[in-house]
């Protein structure tokens, strides 16, 4: 009896192998694709993984979403890539919350041949395979143009910054004030200050920063104000309401959620850059698998910027960036 136990506890073990092996292989052949923001919470980041999902489930490959809560959490995004060159993905497609320390880890994966596709901000090294964003120069001009447009040309503003290390912010930040270089009449008055990374911290530096320019009347000094991103744009349009200065200050901003389209629907707004997240995150995740299975990708890949009004936000194609279909 013990000869046969141990006979038969060999055929299982060799049975219970042999099937671990089909699994191991069948799991190893599907593609798997890490998927990186800067951070999880915004609207805008929600956008991008509902492209970045649609394009997995057509390909067929799975999506790991995975990102820092907070936008200036540089050792957690840091952590996150190394997890994933660690694990052996197939594929990385990064949005860099820090154009330079971002730099080592994405160096590591190339090493590892695990290819990296960089979306939404810059990167100072060439070792990724793609770049798809927004040509984040050409939002900051569109947004100068338009708070020129609002202020019929001349006026006092100020440029509220995000956080320093962020090069899609920084690039509109630039582009904002090349724009105001070309209207003579408008003054830029402050262009050095920054926000930060979250809401409520952008709130209280805002609100700080905008008391500097408040005139005995309660009233504000300026005349207009730009702001480059989600949380920038919404803590400020907090700050303009909750005393007493919406609409009575031109305001420009860049990206959407619900209160911003809200804003400027009852005119405390009087533009907003808007990008499409979606179309972001979906062809991040395309260029990332067209390069595994050995087609050819760009090295540059630029997915749109436009500025809507309150004259133009009910066209269908700016109501369909105002508000995209998360669902599909």
């Amino acid at each position: 009896m013990k000869r046969i136990s141990y006979a038969l506890l060999i055929v299982l073990s060799m049975a219970l192998a042999g099937c671990s092996g089909k699994s191991d292989s069948a799991s190893s052949s599907k593609i798997s694709i890490a998927v990186i923001p800067k951070g999880t919470s915004h609207i805008f980041w929600q956008s991008i993984r509902a492209g970045a999902e649609r394009a997995g489930k057509e390909d067929g490959v799975e999506i790991i979403w995975r990102g820092p809560i907070r936008e200036d959490d540089r050792d957690s995004q840091v952590s996150e890539v190394e997890g994933f060159v660690s694990r052996g993905v197939s594929g990385i497609v990064l949005a860099p919350l820090d154009e330079t320390a971002l730099v080592g880890p994405v160096q590591d994966a190339k090493q590892r041949n695990i290819p990296v596709v960089i979306f939404d901000s810059g990167l100072k090294s060439d070792d990724y395979v793609s770049f798809v964003a927004t040509d984040n120069v050409k939002g900051g001009e569109l947004g100068g143009d338009r708070l020129a447009e609002a202020l019929g040309g001349k006026g006092k503003v100020i440029l509220l910054r995000y956080a320093e290390g962020h090069d899609s912010t920084a690039k509109r930040e630039q582009g904002f004030l090349d724009a105001m270089k070309k209207h003579t009449g408008v003054e830029v008055v402050s262009s050095n200050q920054y926000v930060g990374a979250d809401v409520e911290g952008a709130y209280k530096r805002a609100e700080a920063i905008l008391s500097g320019y408040k005139k005995p009347d309660g009233s504000l000094g300026i005349d207009g104000i730009f702001t480059p991103n989600e949380s920038s744009t919404f803590a400020t349009l907090r700050v303009l309401q909750d005393n007493g200065w919406a609409g009575k200050v031109k305001f420009v901003g860049f990206d959407s959620s619900e209160n911003m389209v809200k804003g400027l629907k009852d005119g405390a707004l009087d533009g907003l850059v808007v990008q499409d997240p979606v179309k972001m995150g979906y062809l991040g995740v395309k260029t990332i698998v067209a390069h595994l299975k050995g087609q050819q990708v760009e090295k540059r890949i630029d997915t749109g910027v436009h500025i809507v009004t309150p004259q133009n936000m009910a066209q269908p194609e700016m109501d369909k960036l105002l508000h995209p279909d998360l669902a599909k």
